[in-house]
């Protein structure tokens, strides 16, 4: 598989298509041998555990997994092993916490590409009142939306939002690498060893960080555009890189690029445009997941892919 690096030029238009921690698990003083154990399940009905919490944007496939190892998940108040399914009125705990699984149960993948206006905020109840991404969303019947990513009160541009936590999860994993454009409005001067200096790398309070690569956009006077590329999604990193360096000032931010999805030119603040199924399918691709076979589905069910909203 190639990486997200090689795929960079195949980009998904319009035209052509945290880690969650867990509780605390029970302390180690518990008996194990006491604990009833689950059988692998050999039935064809139902659906894996690590593949339906995974969906669910519960955590990865992998780490679900050595949840299953460690004991910390049962269904019917019995420890599981690995393959176990889950089926209609099974009861799930994760660390005896009662998880409500039914709105995760399978559904087709949806992914908007929605444009975030500056001072809208990326939660979903905000104690400030101020302007909510989510309330913008068409209501799902079941399950629920996953923002891929973040973006501060002061930065626009492109969101990702699927019902998919796996896709999710491999969209945003540190291990995959993907790349995230921005345009950036620079006030003050930049020179040529500044521009070097971020390329080669800065020394951040919470690491090292660096831009793969930046490019002069425009501009005149005290303000410049470029347009710069990292490969990680630490908090703020491109607004920190940039001020990290003496009298720079970023005074505007839009990302314009999440892996092969751009912002579909034209597209409004705070309105949103749903992914075809090629397109779908040309994003699993990209993360290295199956394609989903494509079912019809009413108009008013799943929305009119493929438009602006």
């Amino acid at each position: 598989m190639k990486t997200p690096k090689q795929q960079r030029k195949q980009k998904i238009t319009q035209a052509t298509a945290p880690k969650q921690r867990p509780a605390k698990p029970a302390p180690s003083a518990v008996e194990k041998p006491a604990t009833k154990v689950v059988a692998q399940s050999t039935s064809d009905s139902g659906e894996r555990i690590q593949k339906m919490l995974a969906r669910g944007g519960i955590a990865s496939r992998r780490e679900i997994e050595r949840w299953i190892e460690e004991g910390r998940i049962k269904v019917n108040g019995e420890v599981v092993t690995q393959g176990v399914k889950l089926k209609v009125g099974d009861y799930l705990q994760i660390n005896d916490r009662v998880v409500h699984w039914e709105k995760f149960a399978e559904q087709p993948t949806r992914v908007l590409l929605y444009h975030k206006a500056t001072g809208e905020v990326v939660t979903r109840n905000d104690p400030e009142n101020r302007p909510v991404i989510f309330k913008n969303l068409p209501k799902l019947e079941t399950a629920r939306w996953i923002a891929v990513g973040r973006l501060d009160i002061n930065t626009s541009g492109l969101l990702l939002v699927t019902n998919n936590g796996e896709l999710a999860n491999r969209l945003m994993h540190p291990s995959t690498e993907v790349e995230r454009e921005y345009a950036v409005r620079i006030l003050g001067h930049v020179s040529d060893a500044t521009l070097e200096t971020l390329k080669t790398g800065v020394e951040l309070e919470d690491g090292k960080a660096k831009f793969d690569e930046i490019h002069f956009a425009g501009g005149e006077g005290a303000n410049k555009w470029y347009n710069v590329i990292v490969s990680e999604g630490r908090n703020r990193l491109v607004r920190r890189l940039w001020e990290s360096q003496t009298l720079l000032t970023v005074s505007r931010l839009i990302r314009v690029r999440y892996g092969p999805i751009v912002l579909p030119e034209g597209l409004r603040t705070s309105r949103f445009y749903e992914l075809t199924d090629k397109e779908l399918d040309l994003l699993f691709e990209y993360v290295g997941m199956e394609k989903e076979k494509h079912v019809a589905v009413k108009p008013d069910a799943k929305g009119q892919q493929g438009r602006r909203r």
